[in-house]
C-alpha cells in the first residue's frame, strides 16, 4: 500500500497530498467507489454539494468501517447558496447528507463575481462561522483568481487554507499557484490529467516509457513534486489503484521542466473561466 504524504495547512492542520475525487460519479455508484478507494489506501475524499453524491460518500466511509477521524473529508458550497443564510442552510444539509458532525475542509466552489452583486466576501465570512464553531476544521476556496483572493485578504480575517483550481500540464496556472505559495495558500489541482487530454502527449509518453510508469502516473507525480494536492477520479478499481502508486519513484528535474513546458496558457484551459462563470444548478 502506498503511503501518501501529508501537507500542513496554514491553520496547522494536515491534509493528505493525494485524494480521491468523486466528481461525475453517479450518486448510486458513489458509496461503492469510495469504499474501493478506502480499501486501496486512500484517506482523503473530495466531494461537493453540486456533485449530489455527499450521501454516498458518507455511506462509503461507514460501509468500509473506518473511524471517521481516519478520513479527510472535503465538500464545497453549491453556487445557488452564496447568500449567508442560504449558505448556513446548505452547510447544514452537507453535514446531514454526509452523516457526520464536521467536515475537515469546506470550500466556496466558485467565486461567481457576476452574481450576488459580486459579493463573495459575505459568503466567506459565513464560512468563517463554520470554522469558528468547529463544524469545518478548515475553510478554503475553489476557482478563485488572484484578484478574488486579494479582495478576501483586504476585507476578511481568515486566509483560505487552499485554493482548488484547474491545473494540468496544458494549463499550469503558475501565476495563481505562485500567489498561493507567497500567501501560504496550498493549491489543489482539479482535472489533473486534463480529462485525459494530456495522456497521449509524446513528451509525457516518452517519460512514462523510459521509467516504466503509465502516462497518468507520470502526470500525477508531476503534480506531487510541484507541491500541489491532487484528486484523480476513476470508478475502475485497477485505475484507482494505479493512481495512488506514485510514491515509489521520482521525476528528474529535466522531466519536470519538460512537462511544465507543455503549458499552453489560457488556450490550455478546459474548464470555465472563473471571471465569467455564472452557472447555478436548477
Amino acid at each position: 500500500m502506498s503511503t501518501v504524504p501529508n501537507l500542513t495547512l496554514n491553520d496547522g492542520t494536515q491534509i493528505p497530498q493525494l485524494g480521491f475525487g468523486v466528481f461525475q460519479i453517479p450518486p448510486e455508484e458513489t458509496a461503492s467507489a469510495v469504499r474501493t478507494a478506502l480499501e486501496i489506501g486512500y484517506r482523503h475524499i473530495d466531494t461537493a454539494e453540486m456533485y449530489q453524491n455527499e450521501k454516498g460518500v458518507g455511506q462509503g466511509i461507514r460501509d468500509f468501517g473506518i473511524d471517521r477521524g481516519e478520513v479527510y473529508l472535503t465538500s464545497k458550497l453549491n453556487n445557488g447558496f452564496h447568500k449567508p443564510d442560504d449558505a448556513r442552510r446548505a452547510f447544514d444539509a452537507t453535514i446531514e447528507a454526509l452523516g457526520y458532525d464536521y467536515v475537515d475542509l469546506f470550500l466556496i466552489h466558485w467565486p461567481l463575481p457576476t452574481l450576488y452583486d459580486g459579493d463573495f466576501v459575505s459568503t466567506w465570512k459565513t464560512l468563517e462561522e463554520f470554522k469558528k464553531d468547529g463544524r469545518a476544521r478548515s475553510i478554503g476556496v475553489s476557482n478563485f483568481q488572484i484578484h478574488h483572493l486579494e479582495e478576501l485578504a483586504r476585507d476578511t480575517e481568515t486566509v483560505p487554507a487552499v485554493n482548488q483550481i484547474e491545473v494540468h500540464p496544458y494549463f499550469a496556472n503558475d501565476a495563481l499557484r505562485a500567489y498561493g505559495t507567497d500567501h501560504d495558500i496550498l493549491t489543489e489541482a482539479w482535472s489533473p490529467i486534463a480529462q485525459g487530454a494530456v495522456l497521449g502527449d509524446p513528451v509525457i509518453g516518452g517519460i512514462a516509457e523510459r521509467i516504466g510508469k503509465s502516462p497518468a502516473q507520470v502526470v500525477l507525480r508531476w503534480h506531487i513534486e510541484r507541491g500541489d494536492i491532487v484528486f484523480p477520479k476513476s470508478v475502475t478499481p485497477e485505475r484507482i489503484k494505479e493512481n495512488i502508486e506514485i510514491f515509489d519513484f521520482e521525476l528528474g528535474d529535466e522531466d519536470i521542466d519538460a512537462i511544465t513546458a507543455l503549458d499552453k496558457g489560457e488556450a490550455g484551459r478546459i474548464g470555465p473561466n472563473p471571471d465569467v462563470f455564472d452557472w447555478i444548478p436548477k
